[in-house]
């Protein structure tokens, strides 16, 4: 910290800088609870309203959220390859590298370098990591709202109510996401 505001601040401002970052540190270890929950229940409240309209069972909003914790699973292979790839194999990185690396993503086969700020996090959000996340929701919802008596297969079925309930939420975060992007870009 001292070497990068080096130029910028003086000794006692960086001190006071550091200061804060250790008061607000125990902010972090509740809010990033609290923001997986939160994310964690919208995602089963999407897919309840999908299910709502594709089930002939009744699938309750415990369920949903059980399947939901169940898939987020998939994400922390996300931090585990990232973890693995700049130990290992990219060793020598900037923080720009750091922030741009979604492992197994499209931005990766595209490069971020050029590339305008607003594409990036779409990029970032096609993945093989969603792609399992969309999967393993289908499987798990698949099992929750169809019976044996049902036409089409469980996991077909669920991967319809994830694709339009889930899908259509993801597509309109990715949106607003993108145009906050270029308008504060």
């Amino acid at each position: 910290m001292y070497n990068l505001y080096n130029n910028i601040l003086t000794k006692r401002q960086i001190d006071e800088l550091l200061d804060l970052k250790v008061k607000w540190q125990i902010f972090t270890y509740v809010i990033i609870p609290l923001i997986l929950l939160i994310k964690t229940a919208l995602i089963a409240s999407v897919l309840y309203i999908g299910t709502f309209f594709y089930s002939k069972i009744k699938v309750t909003f415990k369920q949903l959220f059980d399947a939901v914790v169940k898939a987020e699973f998939v994400f922390l292979g996300v931090g585990v390859l990232k973890i693995v790839w700049f130990y290992f194999f990219q060793t020598n990185y900037t923080l720009e590298d750091l922030q741009y690396f979604y492992p197994l993503s499209a931005l990766n086969i595209v490069g971020y370098q050029g590339l305008e700020s607003w594409f990036i996090y779409p990029l970032q959000v096609l993945n093989l990591f969603e792609l399992a996340y969309w999967l393993l929701l289908a499987y798990f919802i698949g099992k929750l709202a169809f019976t044996e008596k049902d036409k089409g297969k469980p996991m077909d079925l669920g991967f319809k109510i994830v694709a339009t309930s889930y899908g259509s939420a993801l597509l309109l975060w990715v949106v607003v996401v993108m145009f906050f992007t270029l308008n504060y870009s």
